[in-house]
C-alpha cells in the first residue's frame, strides 16, 4: 500500500501549516461566512457573571451580532433573564438548543426546570437539555439528576430532551444515556492536553466515543473550541492561530460529515477566569467588545511568536 498524504489530512484536517498570517485570516472570514450549525451563545458583558439579571436589550445586541453566522444557539440557563433568549432568537430565525442550569441549590435547579418546561411547552426550544455538566462538578448525584430528567420529558412531549456533560460520561452512566432522547455531549481537545496538530482526530475520537455510548442515538457536540489565549495545558497552547486553525476544520468536518456541533463560544466572558484559569476569557470568536479577533491581522501577528503546535 502506498503513502496517501490526503487519506492523512483529510483525518487530521485542511493543511494549513503554511498559510501566511493573512491567508488564514481570509480562510476564517470565509468559513465563518458560509455559517456554522450552532454556537453557544451568551449575553454576560464585561464585569457581569452568571446571577446578574440579563438586559432585553444586550440579549438582542448581541443576537444580532450572530444571527448571519448560525443557524442554531445554545443557551445555558432558564434564570436571570436567559430565559428571553430563546424567545428573542426565535424572532431572528434561529433554532435553540435551551439549558436549565442544575447545581446545588434546590431553589434555583427547580426555578430553572420549571421555565424550561415552560419555554418549551410554548414552542421557543427545540432541544431542551436538563443540566450542564453535573455529574462533572458532582453537584448532584445520579438519582437527583435522572428525576429532574424524567419529569421535563413526562411535560415536554414535543421536543427532544437530553443532558449535556462531557463526551465519556455517557459511557461511564448508561442510566443517564437511556433516559436521553439525544446526547448533547461535550469534547475538548484542549482540556485533555491536546496539540493543535492532532486535534481534529482527538475530537473525532470524543465524537465515536459518544456514538458508541448512544446505541443509535443521535450525537450533538454541544461544546468544543479553542483558547486564543492564556496558559497552556500540556500540548495544547492557546494563541490565536491556533484557535483559528481550530475553528476552520472543526467546520470544516461539520458540514462535510453532517455533524451537529455546537461551537464554544460566541463572545469572550472575563467571568470565566475563576473556574478555568486565564484562558477561560479568550474562547469566543467575538471579544468582550463584540469585535471579531480573528479579522484582525494585528492579533495573529502579534501570537506568531506563540507555540502553533
Amino acid at each position: 500500500m502506498s503513502f496517501r498524504k490526503n487519506k492523512i489530512m483529510s483525518l487530521s484536517g485542511l493543511d494549513l501549516d503554511n498559510k501566511t498570517p493573512k491567508g488564514l485570516q481570509n480562510l476564517f472570514r470565509r468559513v465563518l461566512k458560509n455559517g456554522m450549525h450552532g454556537l453557544c451563545f451568551s449575553a454576560y458583558k464585561e464585569g457581569q457573571a452568571p446571577g446578574v439579571q440579563l438586559s432585553e436589550k444586550q440579549i438582542r445586541k448581541r443576537m444580532k451580532v450572530i444571527q448571519p453566522y448560525t443557524k442554531w444557539i445554545r443557551s445555558f440557563s432558564c434564570t436571570d433573564g436567559n430565559e428571553m433568549i430563546p424567545r428573542i432568537a426565535k424572532e431572528y430565525g434561529i433554532k435553540t438548543l435551551v439549558g436549565a442550569w442544575l447545581g446545588d441549590d434546590a431553589e434555583i435547579n427547580q426555578k430553572e426546570v420549571t421555565n424550561l418546561k415552560k419555554l418549551a411547552n410554548a414552542g421557543y426550544v427545540d432541544i431542551a437539555a436538563v443540566g450542564n455538566e453535573v455529574m462533572y462538578r458532582g453537584d448532584l448525584t445520579e438519582e437527583e439528576l435522572l428525576a429532574f430528567i424524567y419529569d421535563v420529558k413526562e411535560e415536554v412531549t414535543e421536543v427532544p430532551v437530553g443532558y449535556v456533560d462531557a463526551y465519556y460520561e455517557f459511557s461511564h452512566r448508561p442510566k443517564i444515556t437511556e433516559a436521553c432522547d439525544v446526547i448533547l455531549a461535550n469534547c475538548y481537545p484542549y482540556w485533555e492536553g491536546c496539540s493543535i496538530e492532532y486535534s481534529l482526530i482527538y475530537m473525532k475520537d470524543m465524537y465515536h466515543q459518544a456514538m458508541k455510548a448512544g446505541n443509535g442515538k443521535k450525537v450533538i457536540i454541544t461544546e468544543t473550541g479553542w483558547p486564543s489565549e492564556g496558559e497552556g495545558l500540556n500540548g495544547a497552547f492557546p494563541s490565536v492561530p491556533n484557535a483559528t486553525k481550530y475553528f476552520i476544520n472543526a467546520q470544516h468536518w461539520s458540514a462535510e460529515d453532517d455533524i451537529e456541533m455546537f461551537y464554544f463560544s460566541s463572545f469572550d466572558e472575563s467571568w470565566k477566569v475563576g473556574a478555568e484559569g486565564d484562558v477561560g476569557a479568550y474562547w469566543g470568536i467575538w471579544d468582550k467588545n463584540e469585535k471579531q479577533k480573528f479579522f484582525n491581522q494585528s492579533s495573529i501577528m502579534k501570537n506568531r511568536k506563540r507555540p502553533f503546535f
